[in-house]
């Protein structure tokens, strides 16, 4: 074996250490997210409380609560739902025991007409969450309209504590808009996808490293 043979074995292998061990690495993230994303699941479908007094966006994401108190109008937020299209988000001020929070009370088409115009008495059962969804493609909103759930822009622009109840069931359900619960399909999980990737390279890799010496041996004879 000459020493250009011996370069490209060692360039090869280095190569192949590298994208295996990416590989590997992602088979561990992704049981790291399925846990996680397990983790979460339990703490969405735990038994609801009450409203707590003090909340903290990272303690009490997801936190399953009851709650009945006043909706009236707010704003609609523009969003997409599987087999439906594009529609909104219906977003209320809600008032509980003296406090003006916000209900994400589910979701309408585009093409159906709003009748969330009035005041109601409503009873909730629903998730905290506090959505990151806006970034610098984030377009402005125009008027009762807005393209994504900023909660905090929002909660000041109707006078309300920044906190978002996203509801799993309203009664009564006598509205167009239909709750939109908060689950877990919506937070990416793609490292299995990412593995994959990296094995196929590895893979892929290893091929070209074996053409490269088995065409450089080939060679050999005619440079003596």
């Amino acid at each position: 074996m000459n020493g250009k043979t011996i370069l490209t074995v060692i360039f090869g292998a280095i190569g192949l250490v590298i994208l295996l061990w990416l590989g590997f690495w992602q088979v561990s993230r992704l049981a790291w997210k399925n846990a996680s994303l397990a983790e979460i699941e339990l703490r969405i479908q735990a038994e609801p409380v009450a409203l707590p007094d003090q909340l903290d966006p990272e303690r009490d994401r997801y936190l399953p609560v009851a709650v009945t108190g006043i909706a009236s109008p707010g704003v609609q937020v523009f969003a997409t739902a599987k087999a439906q299209g594009a529609g909104f988000r219906m977003l209320s001020v809600f008032e509980v025991k003296g406090r003006r929070i916000l209900l994400d009370r589910g979701y309408r088409k585009q093409t159906t007409p709003d009748d969330l115009l009035s005041e109601v008495e409503l009873s909730i059962t629903g998730n905290l969450l506090w959505p990151q969804e806006v970034d610098g493609f984030t377009p402005e909103p125009e008027g009762t309209t807005w393209y994504a759930r900023d909660i905090p822009a929002i909660a000041m622009s109707l006078n309300t504590e920044p906190i978002l109840i996203v509801a799993r069931s309203v009664t009564p359900n006598t509205f167009k808009a239909r709750p939109m619960p908060v689950s877990t399909e919506g937070i990416p999980n793609d490292h299995l996808g990412y593995a994959i990737t990296w094995f196929s390279l590895a893979f892929i890799w290893l091929v070209m490293t074996a053409a490269v010496v088995w065409r450089i041996r080939q060679q050999t004879p005619k440079l003596q």
